[in-house]
């Protein structure tokens, strides 16, 4: 399957970063919107961010260029027709993805994949959702997708083997190190991550140590680049939630059952860094 042409559902933060890393890898981009203004936002996002690059001495205006020129906003889900492939990357809602799923279905050429960036939800669901389940599988970018190496390559049980090849050379054309991994929730990453930083929460309930000499113990004892707060003021407290409470409806392991701090911070709109307020204060 040559995947020259891509498709991005989604502009925000996980979007734009997933446009860059697309349009730098030599691909053809067209990253959708629900509206014109957000989707041509979002490419002057990137230009921005490109332009600090140039300024540093790690691209060329003529690379820049080259990069922005691959990248094509639009607000009309048809325009994604003549993919080869297109990634999810909306709300962490499995309802939501879908009818997204279905829609694309409908649209998108025969013989493209479909693939989600979910990091938590179900694949098989989605791949069901649509009449072409042999096509679809996860593509799980990290946030932020420009800097992470990572991408974790998911497979259901419904995904043929030449979908799983060809996923893998497209986060690898990204320059990416995928890893494939069954769909069960949470994946790799996120099913062993989460049981830790949800207990180090509960650790700061039981008031075995204070919030900042927990970061700084996991940070000078494990060599991590940050604490477990950090971390989830990083990620955001409501996608943190949203994980935890995936995870325990999969495996009802009681490490994922998300410590009542968290939720009551969701309750209070205290998500983290993008509210300027979480376990810390921006």
């Amino acid at each position: 399957m040559a995947i020259t042409t891509v498709g991005v559902v989604g502009s925000g933060i996980m979007g734009s970063g997933l446009a860059e890393v697309i349009a730098r890898g030599g691909m053809n981009v067209i990253v959708r919107s629900r509206s014109q203004a957000t989707a041509d936002a979002m490419v002057a996002s990137v230009g921005k961010g490109l332009s600090k690059q140039v300024e540093k001495g790690r691209l060329t205006e003529d690379e820049k260029g080259a990069i922005l020129g691959r990248i094509t906003a639009v607000s009309d889900l048809s325009k994604l027709a003549d993919c080869d492939l297109v990634i999810e990357s909306v709300v962490e809602d499995l309802e939501t993805k879908k009818s997204l799923f279905a829609e694309l279905d409908k649209v998108v050429k025969a013989g493209a994949i479909i693939a989600t960036n979910t990091s938590t939800l179900p694949v098989i669901e989605l791949a069901m959702s649509t009449g072409r389940p042999e096509l679809v599988c996860g593509i799980h970018f990290f946030n932020p997708a420009t800097a992470m190496p990572l991408v974790e390559i998911v497979r259901p049980l419904s995904a043929s083997d030449e979908t799983i090849a060809a996923a893998t050379g497209f986060a690898e054309a990204c320059g990416k190190q995928p890893v494939q991994v069954k769909d069960r929730a949470g994946f790799i990453v996120n099913a062993l991550l989460f049981p830790y930083l949800n207990n180090a929460v509960r650790m700061l309930e039981q008031g075995t140590a204070n919030m900042a000499d927990i970061d700084t113990a996991m940070k000078g004892g494990c060599n991590f680049p940050m604490g477990p707060f950090a971390l989830l003021d990083l990620v955001g407290l409501d996608t943190s939630l949203a994980i935890l409470d995936a995870l325990y409806n999969e495996f009802r392991d009681p490490n994922y059952a998300a410590v009542p701090t968290l939720r009551r911070m969701v309750a209070a709109g205290q998500l983290g860094r993008k509210t300027k307020s979480g376990f810390y204060t921006y």
